[in-house]
């Protein structure tokens, strides 16, 4: 099969969601490919070109999984909830791929279309809320990076609790009750995302 830029950008999600950002390397994508990793150059420049490839296909994957998601909501919704849309999308599209938020949070500085598309509709829906402009890029960013830091904390959850003795969890729980006790509501990370990004766009409407 003809070698092309979008069968190098598979084969790279593949191998990064069994090896990870750091151990990922053009020879394992040629690998992959059955073929020989000189061949890759002619298509993608380097390691650092492809790791901006396979971001900028999860933010256009998450662009079209909000768009799907903002026709869905009624003509008089509000600017939260087109805002919690997109981040939802967001969400759910990093989530998709094993890693791929921390391939987002350490994916080279390069310009990516999609991560732009995503940030453009952002901003567009902060102005739109009224926002001042010269707040909105401090709001999308911090949206943004929310999202991805709420997923990197999500992926890199251990599969079970840790093994701790009652004499040693009576302990913690008298040094820390609020992290420990039952005061603070344990919710499950769907609900706790969606009150994080509500909590967000209150603390955005004090700047209008």
């Amino acid at each position: 099969m003809k070698l092309t830029r979008e069968r190098i950008v598979d084969a790279g999600m593949a191998v990064f969601a069994e090896v990870g950002y750091q151990n990922l390397s053009m020879r394992q994508v040629a690998d992959r490919l059955d073929a020989h990793a000189g061949s890759l150059y002619y298509h993608v420049r380097g390691k650092e070109e492809l790791l901006a490839l396979m971001a900028d296909r999860v933010c256009r994957q998450a662009y079209d999984a909000a768009t799907a998601a903002l026709a869905a909501l009624p003509p008089t919704a509000a600017w939260q909830d087109r805002v919690e849309a997109q981040a939802t999308a967001l969400r759910l599209s990093i989530k998709e791929h094993r890693g791929g938020a921390q391939l987002l949070a350490e994916s080279p500085g390069m310009l990516s279309p999609g991560a732009l598309s995503l940030m453009e509709r952002l901003l567009r829906t902060l102005l739109d809320a009224g926002l001042p402009a010269g707040h909105c890029g401090i709001a999308a960013d911090t949206l943004l990076s929310h999202v991805t830091g709420f997923v990197l904390q999500e992926q890199n959850q251990p599969t079970a609790p840790p093994d701790v003795t009652a004499e040693l969890y009576a302990d913690l729980c008298a040094q820390f009750p609020l992290v420990m006790g039952p005061l603070i509501p344990r919710l499950d990370p769907d609900e706790k995302f969606a009150r994080s990004i509500r909590l967000l766009c209150t603390g955005f409407t004090a700047l209008s």
